[in-house]
């Protein structure tokens, strides 16, 4: 049982081909004043994509609910036990998604408030739970069988994901890695995988043609690294769940180098971890004790706790911020978003919410 679940449960208990479309853009998006919110619904009768569009105040209205191709697994608050099975390009024209109950990843167009499903294929193992792009390339992490990545190009043609020959690889913690995040490096050298199982921290580089060589691993500093953000461009924060904690590492070359130890923030089970883009805060999940700390984050990438409890709400899961750092909404427990805005010193006021997401909801993603 996951870290997380084991946690939740006593606090829930008390609580096919396609033509190449054509994408739309929206300026007001471009300028930071409305977007969309995106939320797997993993789940195992046919898996979806919920999607609430978002307006300039943050507030969040249903759109509508788009099928993946695939099927999700597992029931409760956290059935995946990660972070990262939903994400978005970095031009925000393609959202990718994990169908972990069918072992194989969903690529969509996003066109205004609109998906259209483009290709879903293997994942090249077993149970995907996180997915990550980079350009043209695509990498998920499968945490059932031997854990393992596995990588795709986008065909320029059709945007259909290909697979990438000779891209899989075992994770080093093996059969007990019990993966929870993959992510690209900001600058695309490197994929980091953080491992619950067995308390590791792999990373994986990436050669020119996009292919992932075998992993190094190194102890995390923390308890059950779980959830992670790229910020400062080589620098990863990384979600401690046993600490309830956030630690930050250097990720350069493939290697990764300790910069600020796990540093509590007096909470329960830190599951998950945001950052804007401005990089000066970074926020974690705290879905035991139904609150969301924030941190600072230093030139050098030193954390410090900026507030417990910046924010609270009920069983928070997952977290994402919008591409311009005005909102950040997080997935709760009992089938609801909250929504924040961000302030210039790092504080939080509640600004949405939005109901009616199936028990078994994981991942969020925010434009």
């Amino acid at each position: 049982m996951f870290f997380c679940k084991s946690h939740l449960k006593s606090v829930l208990l008390a609580a096919t081909g396609f033509a190449l479309p054509i994408f739309f853009s929206q300026d007001t998006d471009a300028q930071g004043r409305t977007g969309d919110v995106y939320v797997l619904t993993n789940q195992s009768s046919g898996n979806s994509v919920m999607v609430f569009h978002r307006e300039t105040s943050g507030t969040l209205n249903f759109v509508n609910s788009f099928a993946t191709g695939g099927s999700g697994a597992g029931t409760g608050a956290d059935p995946l036990g990660s972070q990262g099975s939903l994400v978005l390009s970095g031009d925000h024209r393609m959202l990718f998604a994990v169908n972990a109950g069918s072992n194989s990843v969903s690529a969509f167009a996003v066109s205004g408030d609109q998906l259209i499903l483009l290709s879903t294929v293997w994942s090249g193992g077993t149970m995907p739970v996180s997915v990550t792009v980079r350009d043209n390339l695509v990498y998920v992490v499968n945490a059932g069988g031997t854990p393992s990545i596995s990588g795709f190009a986008i065909e320029p043609a059709t945007n259909h994901l290909i697979p990438l020959a000779g891209s899989s690889q075992n994770l080093p913690g093996g059969a007990s890695a019990s993966p929870a995040q993959v992510s690209f490096s900001p600058d695309g050298s490197v994929l980091m995988v953080t491992e619950k199982g067995t308390n590791l921290i792999d990373t994986f580089t990436v050669n020119e043609s996009g292919v992932a060589q075998p992993g190094v691993s190194i102890p995390s500093n923390g308890g059950t690294p779980f959830g992670f953000v790229f910020v400062h461009d080589d620098l990863a924060v990384v979600s401690d769940a046993a600490d309830s904690a956030l630690t930050s590492y250097k990720v350069h070359d493939g290697t990764v180098d300790l910069v600020s130890p796990a540093l509590a923030n007096g909470g329960k089970a830190a599951c998950w971890a945001v950052a804007p883009g401005n990089g000066r805060f970074a926020f974690s999940a705290n879905s035991a004790s139904h609150t969301i700390s924030s941190y600072t984050i230093t030139e050098d990438g030193n954390l410090a706790l900026l507030n417990a409890i910046a924010a609270t709400t009920n069983v928070p899961l997952d977290m994402a911020f919008t591409v311009d750092g005005r909102f950040i909404y997080v997935r709760n427990a009992d089938g609801t978003l909250a929504g924040f805005q961000l302030g210039a010193d790092g504080d939080l006021t509640p600004v949405a919410s939005a109901s009616g997401l199936p028990s078994g909801s994981q991942g969020i993603t925010a434009r």
